[in-house]
């Protein structure tokens, strides 16, 4: 088992940025590959990004390529996702989530490949 706890969300003013970080205690942290997701009232989880065991590897939506960036600290338990320029379209609750070898045939960008899943930060970005 993994816990995971989101912080950092809030409201800020387009152009503004914010970090969030994602706290994990449990079974081994450097077993599982770390993602975003995020989800909008009315829409569906949808893929932020995405962070290897070791930190090498990071892939992004191309929604926010550019402007985020994930990373993780490994002695901390702990992984990042900086968001800059952020927009109002960037508005959600953003989720980390973390994956095991469980559903290894499915593509990091989707939630079924993720076993973990915190409770969710609130971002809001008001134009």
């Amino acid at each position: 088992q993994v816990q995971l706890v989101e912080s950092g969300g809030g409201l800020v003013q387009a152009g503004g940025s914010l970090r969030l970080s994602c706290a994990a205690s449990g079974q081994t942290f450097t077993s599982y590959t770390m993602g975003w997701f995020r989800q909008a009232p009315g829409k569906e989880r949808e893929f932020v990004a995405t962070i290897s065991r070791s930190g090498v590897s990071t892939y992004y939506a191309d929604s926010v390529k550019g402007r985020f960036t994930i990373s993780r600290d490994n002695a901390k338990n702990t992984v990042y996702l900086q968001m800059n320029s952020l927009k109002p379209e960037d508005t959600a609750v953003y989720y980390c989530a973390a994956a095991g070898q469980s559903h290894y045939l499915v593509p990091f960008t989707t939630p079924e490949r993720y076993d973990y899943w915190g409770q969710g930060t609130q971002v809001t970005v008001s134009s």
